[in-house]
């Protein structure tokens, strides 16, 4: 008989790459790692990791398993979950991944708002930029992932097999430093910033600044990248480029030094709340969801 304690051990040591890894990652020691290993293996009646000289890699037999234990432990958690549900939202844990502007702008009002409501509900907060967000979800390393997407984005994929809760729709909007041309205008279009210096975002963001930029017909000289606001904010007040950032970003920081502008046409970002179809049902999901919903039309 398989035990998900195994399952998660043989997880585990698929992605660390050895038994002492592992067990450093487990909290436990290595001859516990190996015990429980050969008690999954004793289980499955085959071979799961073979040593290549100083590797270890899954065999067939153990690939299979690693690739159905998200789904089985991610089961698991909601069943444990919808438990402690039924004697009342008491207890429960959340684990919540987000990018950082919904960190410091959607979060912190979800969250003060569930815990006021569930005080017993623990909520654990990691950032993380999509698409590696919704990885982290489907891998089983958090329960709630805050994620965006572009209109046209290949994002649409990630999401495949994910319910999906719409929060709202974030407009991009043009940042100049003071005393630029433009910094009186009410806005412009990205073709008027064609010959300048570009300070980009993230990966994703930068992605679709090429792609808008392209559409105004021109390629953007990007001379800085950074997933730092404050940081882009005083790049561009230091007059060593223009930016554009989403309106949720300018909330949460300060922005002496720049003017904004409204891009025509406008070039706006989906921002919404992932979780498993499975997980969808675990009350703390769902309360953390709703309050995500609820600070978004804030």
């Amino acid at each position: 008989m398989i035990e998900a304690r195994h399952l998660r051990v043989l997880r585990t040591v698929a992605a660390t790459g050895s038994y002492s890894a592992a067990a450093r990652a487990l909290g436990c020691t290595q001859p516990a790692v190996s015990q429980q290993m050969k008690a999954l293996e004793a289980s499955a009646g085959t071979p799961l990791i073979v040593r290549s000289g100083r590797e270890m890699r899954l065999t067939q037999a153990g690939d299979v398993l690693v690739r159905h234990a998200t789904g089985i432990l991610a089961g698991l958690t909601a069943a444990e979950e919808e438990i402690a549900a039924i004697v009342g939202l008491r207890a429960g844990r959340v684990r919540l991944a987000s990018f950082p502007s919904g960190s410091s702008t959607l979060v912190p009002t979800a969250l003060a708002a569930l815990r006021a409501a569930h005080p017993g509900t623990r909520v654990s907060l990691v950032e993380a930029e999509p698409p590696r967000s919704a990885a982290l979800l489907r891998d089983g390393e958090c329960e709630v992932a805050l994620a965006f997407r572009y209109g046209g984005s290949a994002a649409e994929a990630e999401w495949d097999g994910l319910v999906v809760r719409p929060l709202l729709v974030d407009r991009l909007v043009g940042l100049v430093p003071e005393g630029h041309p433009l910094a009186d205008a009410a806005s412009a279009g990205l073709g008027d910033l064609a010959g300048e210096p570009w300070i980009a975002g993230c990966p994703r963001c930068r992605e679709q600044l090429v792609d808008a930029c392209a559409r105004a017909g021109f390629t953007p000289r990007i001379d800085f990248a950074t997933d730092d606001h404050p940081a882009v904010i005083g790049l561009v007040a230091a007059g060593l480029g223009v930016a554009v950032l989403p309106e949720l970003a300018l909330r949460s920081v300060r922005t002496e030094g720049v003017r904004t502008l409204a891009l025509e046409p406008s070039v706006e970002r989906e921002v919404v709340a992932l979780t498993l179809p499975d997980l969808a049902r675990v009350p703390a999901v769902a309360a953390t969801l709703d309050q995500l919903v609820l600070a978004a039309a804030r």
